[in-house]
């Protein structure tokens, strides 16, 4: 893994720069007036890592973007979960298709969870186990904001669908929720013996030095840029995200949902490691049996991975949504290049559809360069 870290980080500047322009360009064009900036990343087939960003990082102060800011990277943070529940099972810790109970069983709380005794961890790792969302639930963003400094445990967002009904049997369909991973966050605890974000930390973000990427909890996260959701956003009714360096609640409630604020170099890198198969090593073909996700044309999600149809071949990735922040991150096996970029706003519905025609176009370049 290290010589692999020393090959991304292996580049010649004076081949990039041009590149550089021409990818900055085109996120401009494909993103417009969408959002107030954007920081994105490309590794190109031969390694080598292009960061590129436009727009400014707070429409108030009309500071420019930067390579190095964070930004909120939302659902992407699953995939950091999926890995390592996947390298918990590869050494034998951890039966992906053993039911929930198994781990949970005895919790107080386990025989109000909807398809509770019928859900296995695999339903979870892939939005199959009929479980509602906790996290747009109108009376959990109430209390949300009624409790600003709180950090709400699993067992109370939990508690937020315990009286709601199935959306479907175990494995009979998809829903896209939180509340899945929520649920495979506390097995893996048990499992690793330690929190999740410390084995994040020892397995991945140390070995491959993504050194910018940290977990997104608290009000207040060091070098978070701001972020825009617009007039009608529901997490606090307020356009600008930070007040005085903090949001308007802990971030933390988005749990193993989520639970990462990173920058685009960041996660351009870790797309290439984890999909292409460095992190997953024999697994991978398990992860990427995806299974067809309302998520788009032609989607399907596998193991915290959504699968797409794009010109370039399937693009391996996921996409993120937080409150006044939105990314999209993916890789290319046909292409051999991994492409993120992330926006500091959430206020646009086009964005997330934006987001990849711009994933695609950038990698076109990269493949041309």
């Amino acid at each position: 893994m290290r010589a692999l870290v020393a090959f991304l980080f292996t580049c010649s500047l004076a081949a990039q720069a041009p590149l550089a322009e021409r990818l900055q360009q085109c996120l401009q064009s494909h993103l417009g007036e969408l959002a107030p900036g954007a920081q994105a990343a490309v590794v190109r087939p031969d390694g080598t890592l292009v960061a590129f960003h436009c727009g400014v990082a707070d429409r108030a102060t009309r500071a420019p973007m930067t390579d190095d800011g964070k930004l909120l990277a939302g659902s992407v943070g699953k995939t950091f979960f999926a890995a390592l529940a996947v390298q918990l099972a590869n050494e034998g810790k951890l039966d992906l298709d053993g039911r929930l109970a198994t781990w949970l069983g005895r919790e107080p709380w386990f025989a109000k969870l909807p398809n509770g005794d019928a859900t296995t961890l695999r339903h979870l790792l892939q939005h199959r186990s009929g479980l509602p969302r906790y996290e747009f639930d109108p009376k959990f963003t109430e209390q949300l904001l009624a409790r600003p400094d709180h950090c709400f445990t699993p067992a109370e967002e939990l508690a937020f669908v315990f009286t709601a009904k199935p959306r479907f049997a175990a494995g009979e369909g998809f829903e896209y929720a939180d509340t899945n991973y929520v649920l495979l966050g506390l097995v893996l605890e048990q499992v690793a013996g330690k929190p999740c974000y410390a084995e994040i930390q020892r397995r991945f973000l140390e070995p491959l030095r993504l050194l910018a990427t940290v977990p997104s909890v608290g009000r207040s996260i060091p070098g978070l840029l701001q972020g825009h959701a617009g007039a009608d956003n529901p997490f606090g009714g307020r356009d600008a995200m930070l007040q005085d360096g903090k949001l308007p609640f802990d971030a933390g409630f988005e749990g193993a949902g989520g639970g990462f604020a990173s920058t685009a170099s960041d996660l351009a890198r870790w797309a290439r490691a984890l999909w292409g198969g460095d992190v997953l090593g024999t697994r991978l073909a398990e992860v990427l049996d995806a299974k067809p996700a309302p998520l788009g044309r032609g989607s399907r999600y596998g193991l915290g991975v959504i699968v797409d149809p794009t010109a370039h071949g399937p693009a391996h990735g996921h996409r993120g949504f937080f409150p006044g922040y939105q990314a999209e991150v993916r890789w290319y096996p046909d292409a051999k290049v991994a492409v993120a970029i992330l926006v500091n706003s959430s206020a646009e519905r086009r964005l997330s559809r934006a987001l990849q025609e711009a994933a695609d176009a950038c990698t076109g370049l990269a493949r041309a360069n």
